[in-house]
């Protein structure tokens, strides 16, 4: 069983700061396979932040354009999304999301609004 839970979404203004944490629950030896998703209303959920396999290299949308930071700490089994410099377009549901061959699990999400 895998379990994801997100946290960390708040109301930020224009131009601030926010990290989201993912912790995973299960019994997998690496999270190198966690990936972050965003969704706004009435639009596709969109990929943000993940690891390339190979090569565990960080790799985000083009809409990041240098702006969040994906990190992890594997004791921890947590993947970290660091977002600076957000924009009101950055407002949506924010996922982690564990995939593995055959199978991938979501959490919850956690809620990021973007508003003077």
């Amino acid at each position: 069983q895998v379990q994801l839970v997100e946290s960390g979404g708040d109301l930020v203004s224009p131009g601030g700061s926010l990290r989201l944490s993912c912790v995973v629950s299960a019994n997998i030896t690496s999270i190198q396979d966690v990936d972050w998703f965003r969704q706004a209303p009435g639009q596709e959920r969109d990929f943000v932040a993940g690891f390339t396999r190979p090569g565990d290299d960080p790799y985000y949308g083009d809409f990041v354009r240098g702006r969040f930071t994906i990190s992890r700490d594997n004791a921890k089994k947590t993947v970290y999304l660091q977002m600076d410099r957000l924009k009101e377009e950055d407002t949506a549901k924010y996922y982690c999301r564990f995939a593995e061959p055959g199978s991938e699990y979501w959490g919850q999400g956690t809620q990021v609004t973007v508003s003077s």
